[in-house]
């Protein structure tokens, strides 16, 4: 249950804020159909997620505790400082779709795409890593994700108008701070 609960916390402060959620709003936006968005970017993130929740299983199994540590640490300040950067908005113009197979499909793949290398893949990664517990990891992971970005889909271009953006990436940057200095002082547990 922890690492269901850390994993969700962690990428949903994460995403706030993030290009994933900008791209979210702009296509809330643009099409007005969110729960057709919602289920392109769940797709995406179940893919996206899962894959990466693997990745990091893996690798803990590959890698002395000593070595994880300090990787995790590593992982947890660079998000920290990640998290700082505001996220740059793109204007380009989306073209229009006449399906909801199409709209579910563009949202699918431009999600995933946004996500490669995202701090919310980082940070799945890292907790993956850190837990060795892959279901309760991508459970988490998809959780934070979905509570980060449909809000943005549901309420299309006023949320970004409510969100103090600023301040939400220095309290994401804090948790994240926070993060590899537990694992600094603590280390991983077992």
């Amino acid at each position: 249950m922890e690492a269901f609960l850390n994993t969700a916390l962690v990428v949903a402060l994460g995403e706030m804020g993030d290009k994933t959620q900008l791209l979210a709003l702009l296509l809330a936006a643009r099409y007005r159909r969110p729960w057709i968005i919602a289920a392109g970017i769940l797709l995406a993130t179940l893919v996206s997620m899962g894959l990466t929740a693997w990745l990091g299983s893996f690798a803990s199994h590959l890698l002395p505790p000593s070595v994880l540590r300090w990787i995790l640490v590593a992982m947890f300040f660079a998000i920290a400082i990640w998290t700082l950067v505001p996220e740059k908005e793109e204007s380009e113009q989306v073209p229009a779709f006449k399906s909801s197979a199409n709209l579910m499909l563009t949202a699918f793949l431009t999600f995933l795409l946004a996500e490669l290398g995202d701090k919310s893949q980082v940070a799945t990664f890292a907790m993956a890593a850190k837990y060795q517990e892959f279901s309760s990891v991508l459970a988490g992971s998809v959780l934070g994700e979905m509570t980060a970005i449909v809000p943005a889909v549901l309420l299309g271009k006023t949320t970004a108008q409510w969100l103090p953006l600023k301040w939400v990436r220095i309290a994401a940057a804090a948790v994240f701070a926070a993060l590899g200095g537990w694992v600094l002082v603590f280390g991983l547990g077992e």
